[in-house]
């Protein structure tokens, strides 16, 4: 392994190739803010996501892609023609050199040119070779055309995604989703692959589908049909059941809105809740102070007892209300950050911008601010998904086609023989 440009992170010194493909590249943007050393292969005038809109303008007057911007950061570009020899064997030396070939292709979506990971893993046993793709590599499926939003709809996300009101669609999840959620499985199986070679000296084709990533998420709506056969229904800002829920979304004293999270059950969350309600001077004023006492004083209230035992039912509905009769006469940020001092799950309902200056994700570091040369001005990325003072994460501006060409050549002649499991090629 090598050091990837900066030298530091938690994957400092993993080699990745990554093979460019628009539902992979999370993966590769992930791997590389972590430390790894991502070059990212584009085809003879770069990768097609380089002309997707939403568009920008560079200093240079040239249009860029803000897809492109987001997915490449930390990356390094190289260009390769697969269909030429000098195309083919630039990728193959990459390759011989690296530790992981990242690519979103299916089983013959690359014959001809030589990357069979079949073939590559035969002959590299060290080789980590991650695939995604939509159903699987070798399933036929994954060669017929897909979007973000038939992997969330087949899934199964999308018949969890709406409102009460029934009337109206189901909502796509933006952003990518179904994309997203295949790529983090295929990264923490690639890094699960990493810590398996540390072990046995070997690697593995890793074979991730977008379909079955998403279909995982779901939680109980997957579930309550392959087990109970029933189907669950949408509901505003909670989980779809098959039966209708109370609702947890609602609005503040200051006309925000909350989510109240899930029902309270716990003699501990119950004893929150009213040390809550007294230390902000409403504790006489909610009239079923009462009944929470009960629910500090009784034992954890089993799911199961909710709608079948009275008491218990109308424990756990006072706990709901007393959450509702907060959120009424406090401003929502207040709601929140009360909450969350009180260790219940409730969440506040932000919009984009609200999210990147909010003060909790501020001071995780997540709105990253970069300095981007070909705009001429500093950018604002998402940063780090999780904070860890053993493992840096750092952000820069995803790269011009070809940009670092040269450079990677020129390591490729430089840097001392690769190990014994990079002597072969496959045939």
């Amino acid at each position: 392994m090598t050091p990837g440009p900066d030298g530091e992170g938690l994957l400092s010194g993993l080699k990745v190739i990554e093979l460019a493909s628009a539902h992979a590249a999370f993966t590769g943007k992930l791997l590389a803010e972590m430390g790894a050393d991502v070059i990212v292969v584009e085809p003879a005038g770069g990768d097609e996501t380089r002309r997707w809109f939403p568009k920008i303008e560079t200093a240079c007057g040239e249009v860029g892609s803000l897809w492109w911007e987001h997915y490449a950061t930390s990356k390094r570009s190289v260009v390769a023609d697969l269909r030429t020899q000098e195309g083919a064997e630039l990728v193959a030396r990459l390759i011989r050199a690296a530790d992981i070939v990242l690519d979103g292709a299916p089983a013959g979506g690359r014959e001809g040119v030589g990357l069979d990971p079949r073939d590559w893993c035969g002959a590299l046993p060290a080789l980590i070779w991650t695939s995604v793709t939509s159903f699987g590599h070798a399933d036929p499926r994954s060669s017929e055309p897909f979007s973000d939003l038939t992997i969330l709809a087949e899934g199964g996300p999308v018949w969890s995604c709406g409102y009460d009101d029934h009337r109206l669609p189901p909502v796509r999840g933006g952003g990518n989703q179904g994309c997203q959620l295949g790529c983090i499985f295929a990264a923490m199986a690639t890094l699960s692959a990493v810590i398996e070679r540390t072990r046995s000296g070997c690697g593995q084709h890793i074979d991730v589908s977008l379909v079955a990533a998403a279909g995982v998420s779901t939680e109980a709506a997957s579930y309550s049909w392959l087990v109970a056969r029933e189907t669950v229904q949408r509901q505003t800002g909670r989980h779809a059941m098959p039966y209708v829920t109370t609702e947890t979304q609602v609005q503040t004293a200051d006309g925000s809105w909350v989510n109240t999270g899930i029902a309270i059950r716990g003699p501990s969350a119950f004893g929150a809740i009213i040390d809550w309600l007294g230390e902000v001077g409403l504790i006489n004023e909610f009239q079923d102070a009462a009944v929470l006492e009960l629910g500090r004083t009784g034992p954890e209230i089993t799911t199961d007892r909710i709608g079948a035992d009275p008491l218990a039912t109308e424990v756990v509905r006072a706990g709901r209300d007393a959450l509702i009769f907060l959120a009424s006469r406090l401003p929502g940020y207040e709601f929140f950050l009360g909450a969350q001092r009180h260790g219940l799950q409730c969440g506040a309902v932000l919009t984009p911008d609200q999210v990147v200056d909010d003060p909790n994700m501020v001071s995780r570091g997540w709105p990253t601010v970069v300095d981007h040369p070909r705009l001429e001005r500093p950018v604002t990325y998402p940063g780090p998904w999780f904070r860890s003072a053993v493992a840096p994460w750092s952000t820069r501006p995803a790269p011009s086609p070809g940009e670092h060409q040269r450079e990677v050549v020129d390591e490729l002649e430089t840097e001392p023989p690769p190990d014994q499991r990079h002597e072969a090629q496959p045939r």
